[in-house]
């Protein structure tokens, strides 16, 4: 069994972890402490948020301040587009920003959040016709009907 665990850094614990609770999210206090939260997403998806001091213990590589420097951009799927704006303004209400326009190409649906440390987070939603077959397959749908 594969579960992913993102380590993103922050300047406030008890700020992101209301934050993420505010989107939905659990936290696992079995690896919750004051270095770090345990943010539940899913069975298999999982958020360490640490204090920038306990993410410096991890590498020897220099932080780089998610603000203004972009190293990954994690997508997350949601079941709906109305699951994705719902998802985005309670970010936003917690604190959070959404920069940009949703991104929607008829067959995906995206919106940006960033939490107030900077950290970003795409919320997308996939029509399943065009997960399984294909964005090609599911335009030549819609253009047919």
């Amino acid at each position: 069994m594969t579960h992913i665990f993102v380590n993103i850094p922050t300047n406030d614990l008890e700020r992101s972890k209301a934050y993420y609770t505010a989107l939905g999210c659990s936290l696992n206090p079995l690896f919750t402490d004051e270095n770090a939260a345990c943010v539940v997403w899913s069975d298999d998806i999982f958020f360490m948020v640490l204090t920038k001091e306990y993410f410096s213990t991890f590498t020897e590589k220099e932080f780089a301040d998610p603000r203004t420097h972009a190293q990954v951009l994690l997508s997350i799927s949601r079941e709906s587009r109305d699951e994705v704006d719902r998802i985005v303004d309670a970010g936003v209400a917690a604190g959070g920003t959404s920069p940009g326009d949703p991104q929607d190409y008829g067959f995906m649906y995206a919106r940006d959040l960033v939490d107030p440390d900077g950290n970003g987070i795409q919320f997308m939603y996939m029509d399943p016709q065009a997960a399984a077959e294909g964005p090609e397959a599911y335009l030549a749908e819609q253009a047919r009907a």
